[in-house]
């Protein structure tokens, strides 16, 4: 803080002679003001000395991006306030003379560039892993759709004369929480289209599928939010889904699974040779 305080106004050779000099700095040793200096180097926060956002919000903003503290993936659901605040973030913000309800706007926005941004990558994986296990599984030409366009309302195209699918994939890495969020246009797709499903794709820490469950449409119909005026409309859900919501592999794939069909995608065949799972109800309020 006492770097980004006076850089702005001094350049780094008076700065580094005060700090090492002057009685009032003496609490802080030359060593570790040179590792505060590189680590701001290293994090980009000297090349933004005149930012208007305060120096103790950069400094903390900072340090949740970059210590990987391990709550901060799981921050939204984790964090619910400020009196939530996890013990680091609460000693950081003391630290820095911040209040608790500035760090949790801070820990939120850092949460939500890092969510974009992994979820972005690991979405990508799961969907890939997911074509690669039904072009191996089936006959039927699988074309991913979301590698040239985001305006489908799905992601995976499963072209069978009988049995068409189209397959909109949620992935992540996370064990034990299947939390996913929806779009109005996904959502709208899935009502007007019957052969729309949609499947959660769990992956390994090396983004390797382990495990692939579907979601009835009639579960995600119950779920969504109501426009209640005429000049609101929602645009995103999160689904938080229970684990008795999902159903394990592809129900609806089991007409088109070759034998010995992967594992992960078999559950799902037998399901769809019982008959219950076949039908896409689109009764949705």
């Amino acid at each position: 803080m006492r770097w980004l305080e006076r850089l702005p106004s001094s350049s780094s050779t008076r700065c580094r002679a005060l700090f090492t000099n002057h009685a009032d700095f003496s609490d802080v040793t030359p060593t570790q003001y040179e590792a505060a200096y590189s680590w701001l180097l290293e994090n980009s926060l000297l090349e933004e000395l005149d930012s208007r956002t305060s120096v103790s919000e950069r400094v903390f903003r900072a340090a949740i991006e970059t210590s990987g503290v391990a709550w901060l993936p799981d921050a939204d659901v984790l964090v619910g306030g400020p009196d939530e605040l996890p013990e680091d973030a609460l000693r950081a913000a003391e630290a820095l003379g911040l209040a608790e309800s500035d760090a949790y706007e801070q820990i939120i926005a850092v949460w939500g560039k890092v969510d974009i941004q992994a979820r972005a990558h690991i979405g990508n994986a799961g969907e890939l892993a997911l074509v690669k296990l039904i072009t191996e599984a089936t006959a039927a030409r699988v074309e991913h759709v979301a590698a040239y366009s985001d305006g489908f309302g799905y992601d995976i195209a499963v072209h069978a004369r009988q049995h068409p699918l189209h397959i909109e994939v949620k992935s992540t890495v996370r064990r034990g929480r299947a939390t996913f969020y929806l779009s109005r246009h996904e959502y709208e797709t899935m009502c007007r289209d019957r052969t729309w499903q949609l499947v959660t794709v769990q992956l390994d820490r090396s983004l390797d599928p382990v495990a692939v469950s579907s979601i009835a449409a009639e579960w995600i119909g119950a779920q969504i939010p109501h426009d209640r005026g005429a000049f609101g409309r929602w645009e995103a859900c999160r689904l938080d889904v229970p684990p008795g919501q999902l159903i394990p592999g592809i129900p609806r794939l089991g007409p088109l699974l070759n034998a010995g069909a992967p594992t992960l995608l078999a559950p799902g065949h037998k399901l769809a040779e019982g008959g219950s799972t076949e039908r896409h109800p689109h009764s949705h309020p």
